[in-house]
């Protein structure tokens, strides 16, 4: 036999075989992909039904998206308990830190197109926040000791929740209260005068070193105005929301469609559920919130969520190339760092949490990456098994909507007995 012609016919052959054993892994991987079970959805079913007959929730919706299409869709309860309204399927919500993985996608764009890199100092986009300090001990007066922060602030550590900000009112301390002092989130004034009172006040500790929660997002949401050059809502609506025909999704509810927009409830263990006023919502803002002033339905936000399940694309409009989307859904934390300490089993990419170990995190499946609003609406996007879980309700107790979400991890994910 010619050499040659042996050694191609060879190349061939293992070629071939190689072939062979990718597409039986291939098959093999997709047969061993998990498959939430009509069973399972029928529990959760009963379960949100539950929450509602028992008077924990108003109303409760659960969509299930699984195989390309909605395998689960339910509504049970009441958008206005005062005016006997039931929920429906375009229902409008209050996202609240729903928000978050949007103001993140928006910001992600403009990386791609160049405009920074993610360890950029982000004093270099915003100047006002040049040369902050980092509370060490309480100090007189309300004002804490200081020291110097060992590096500026970067932006993927405000991707992240390290750059040393806080909100001022999940934590307690003297940075925190300055925050309050500040009404660092104040409706009427921007995001430019939010920054602007940031670099006023010392971080809360050293960028880098701990993950809290906090304000970084709205600074975000700043750095897009300043690098796009637009108002953070006009960006948000020409870029991603009319795109992705999210027609529902803003930071305000118009007129025109209040009577779809739910209310939220307070739990009294005296008067029952009380509502919260919607007011704040029925008009534009001045203060875009970044990281919390979004409402939307749950049709919009699942084609949101459907963009990052399939890479940063839909119906053939790309808004974030694969490896963008990839990075966002990977572990960005600082090597030492922890994830959310009220999130077992959780570290953190880009604006979204991410799932390290299934069991402390509700037996959602490892690289799950979720994120969820303080009124209780939540979005599971588990990439491994294509899959998207998302959750609607308006309940201010935020603990309780944990335990929502519990619940309907463990209905939908945890091993069977």
């Amino acid at each position: 036999m010619n050499y040659r012609v042996g050694r191609k016919a060879n190349l061939r052959w293992i070629l071939a075989l190689m072939l062979g054993v990718s597409s039986l892994a291939a098959h093999a991987q997709e047969a061993e992909a998990y498959r939430i079970t009509e069973p399972r959805l029928q529990m959760l079913t009963q379960a949100m039904q539950k929450q509602v007959t028992d008077g924990k929730l108003a109303g409760v919706a659960t969509l299930v998206w699984q195989d390309g299409k909605t395998v689960h869709r339910q509504q049970t309860g009441y958008q206005n308990i005062e005016e006997n309204q039931p929920l429906s399927e375009d229902t409008i919500y209050k996202i609240f830190s729903l928000t978050k993985p949007i103001t993140g996608t928006a910001l992600l764009m403009l990386y791609e197109e160049g405009k920074f890199q993610l360890d950029d100092p982000v004093e270099e986009y915003l100047p006002e926040l040049k040369g902050l300090r980092v509370a060490v001990s309480e100090g007189a007066d309300g004002q804490p000791e200081t020291e110097a922060a060992d590096h500026p602030i970067t932006i993927r550590e405000l991707m992240t929740h390290t750059a040393g900000f806080t909100y001022g009112r999940f934590s307690q301390s003297q940075v925190d209260e300055l925050y309050v002092r500040e009404d660092i989130q104040n409706i009427d004034t921007t995001l430019a005068d939010m920054v602007a009172k940031l670099g006023r006040i010392p971080l809360r500790q050293q960028p880098g070193t701990r993950w809290h929660y906090s304000v970084a997002v709205d600074v975000q949401a700043r750095l897009v105005e300043v690098m796009s050059g637009m108002a953070f809502d006009e960006f948000l609506q020409t870029r991603i929301f009319t795109p992705l025909k999210m027609v529902d999704t803003g930071f305000y509810v118009p007129q025109e469609k209040q009577d779809r927009f739910a209310v939220s409830y307070t739990p009294d263990p005296e008067k029952g559920l009380q509502p919260y006023p919607n007011k704040p919502w029925l008009t534009k803002p001045r203060f875009l919130n970044g990281g919390g002033g979004l409402v939307s339905t749950m049709d919009d936000y699942l084609r949101f969520a459907r963009m990052l399940l399939n890479e940063g694309e839909l119906d053939g409009v790309r808004l974030l190339k694969p490896e963008t989307v990839q990075m966002m859904r990977t572990n960005q934390l600082p090597e030492g760092v922890a994830g959310p300490d009220w999130a077992p089993g959780n570290l953190f990419g880009l604006n979204v949490a991410v799932v390290s170990e299934p069991e402390p995190a509700g037996y959602l499946p490892e690289n799950t990456y979720w994120w969820w609003g303080i009124h209780g609406p939540w979005m599971w996007v588990d990439p491994s098994n294509k899959i998207i879980v998302l959750g609607m309700m308006q309940n201010t107790d935020y603990r309780h909507s944990r335990v929502v979400h519990g619940t309907a991890s463990h209905i939908l994910y945890r091993p069977a007995p």
